[in-house]
């Protein structure tokens, strides 16, 4: 098994920034992707970005050139860095790794609220 938790979300107003944490109870993301997703009120959860073990990135088209997701394997700890954020950003932030045999698992999830 492994947990997940997430940390940094918060309050800002549109163009701030904010940087999410995600610790995770055991070495997996230098073994595993890591991926950052968000869901809005009323909307699916939907994929933010992603890394590999290796370092490749990808994101989704609308954080693209204002996201950056990283890792700290020495930590366990994965990050998002988002900078130029707009109010459709606004949504519960949840990190997810697979583990054990295909078996997802999620943290609780941080609330980022970016206000106009």
């Amino acid at each position: 098994q492994v947990q997940l938790v997430e940390s940094g979300g918060g309050l800002v107003q549109a163009g701030g920034s904010l940087r999410l944490s995600c610790a995770a109870s055991r070495r997996i993301f230098s073994i595993n992707v890591m991926g950052w997703y968000r869901q809005a009120p009323g909307k699916q959860r939907e994929l933010v970005a992603s890394i590999t073990p290796g370092g490749t990135t990808n994101y989704a088209d609308s954080v693209k050139d204002r996201f950056t997701i990283s890792t700290d394997n020495a930590k366990n700890t994965g990050f998002l860095q988002m900078n130029s954020l707009k109010p459709e950003d606004t949504a519960v932030y949840y990190c997810s790794t697979v583990f054990g045999g295909g078996v997802r698992y999620w943290g609780q999830g941080t609330q980022v609220t970016v206000s106009s």
